[in-house]
């Protein structure tokens, strides 16, 4: 049961990504094209997800430890450093060249196709090398 619990929110948010077309990496493509034929939809995405963090944290808010168990992370220390604004920036990157990120890029295995395939296969390695690296597991 508890297992369920955990596998109902990433279909929820994979049945979102779907139904709002953010799995075309077409899609996407056209969003961060500013200068050509700009399709304003990613931004709605984004406002709603804003939207629905917001009202989700003001409804928890006071909550001493998660539903499930465990204990919250603690909030990040300091401001941003150099590994994270490079790593933002070959996100960026990558998302921009292959029109996808990783929710997308999962929901996407399903097709079976070379190319996310592909996707999938090289970000698993380049968070596997992070790993080994730098020692990144948060």
């Amino acid at each position: 049961m508890r297992a369920t619990l955990f596998v109902l929110p990433g279909a929820l948010f994979g049945a979102g990504l779907a139904v709002s077309g953010m799995v075309d990496p077409a899609k996407v493509v056209g969003f961060l094209d500013l200068a050509g034929a700009w399709d304003p939809s990613l931004a709605f995405v984004m406002v709603g997800a804003m939207a629905s963090f917001w009202f989700l944290t003001r409804l928890l808010r006071g909550r001493t430890a998660p539903f499930l168990g465990g204990s919250f992370p603690p909030p990040p220390s300091g401001s941003p450093d150099r590994r994270l604004l490079l790593g933002s920036a070959l996100f960026g990157i990558g998302w921009g060249r292959a029109g996808l990120c990783p929710g997308p890029a999962i929901t996407n295995l399903a097709h079976l196709e070379l190319p996310i395939l592909a996707f999938v296969g090289a970000m698993l390695a380049g968070m596997f090398a992070a790993q080994r690296l730098f020692g990144a597991d948060r």
